[in-house]
């Protein structure tokens, strides 16, 4: 489990393109305790440590991964968001995550608000009964409350200090971003959706 509250960014280092799997090697700024077998959120997916060097440490993707996400449109020296597996007594200080990326949308606008950036994110038709404003979603990994929502378009209100921790900012209109929902929203979503469908 994930609260959305980023560590920080790291850099890839190195693909292996394999036939059924690409291993992704990321130069990770905080290694201490961590060992093969952890989970760590890149840009908001939940990867398994395969391999720890140093502070290279390496995650195999599979190709559904990488087809469902935007972790197959990394390259070397591409920079990722990333936040250690949460532990027992730990803050909660966004929402908990999963690091299960429902969809991927794309970056509308981006305009800079003071010291704050505003962003608007499209979605694809099937994600957007689960968009609701004042409710949270995880952008990249990053615990975010929702503003605005139009048709199939929310809006985000983002922080300096978010600003300062994660990619966010690096992000360009037309960009692709990893969406998880909170998981609380789905399951009152599927539960009503049940519900009206044996009340006809």
């Amino acid at each position: 489990m994930f609260t959305g509250i980023v560590q920080g960014t790291a850099k890839v280092v190195e693909i292996d393109n394999k036939e059924s799997i690409n291993t992704i090697f990321i130069d990770l700024p905080n290694v201490q305790f961590l060992e093969i077998g952890a989970s760590v959120s890149i840009d908001g997916v939940c990867l398994t440590v395969t391999e720890i060097n140093n502070s290279i440490v390496s995650f195999d993707v599979i190709q559904e991964t990488l087809s469902r996400t935007t972790l197959g449109d990394l390259e070397v020296d591409s920079i990722v968001n990333y936040e250690r597996s949460l532990k027992f007594g730990d803050e909660i200080g966004g929402h908990l995550l999963s690091g299960h990326i429902i969809a991927t949308g794309l970056v509308g606008d981006k305009v800079e608000s003071g010291d704050g950036l505003d962003l608007s994110i499209l979605v694809p038709s099937s994600i957007e009964k689960y968009i609701i404003e004042k409710g949270y979603v995880a952008i990249d990994g990053i615990s975010l409350t929702i503003g605005d929502v139009t048709n199939s378009r929310f809006n985000l209100h983002i922080i300096p200090e978010t600003i300062r921790q994660t990619t966010i900012n690096s992000k360009q209109v037309g960009d692709a971003v990893n969406i998880e929902i909170d998981s609380t929203t789905q399951s009152i979503v599927s539960t009503v959706e049940r519900i009206m469908a044996k009340s006809k």
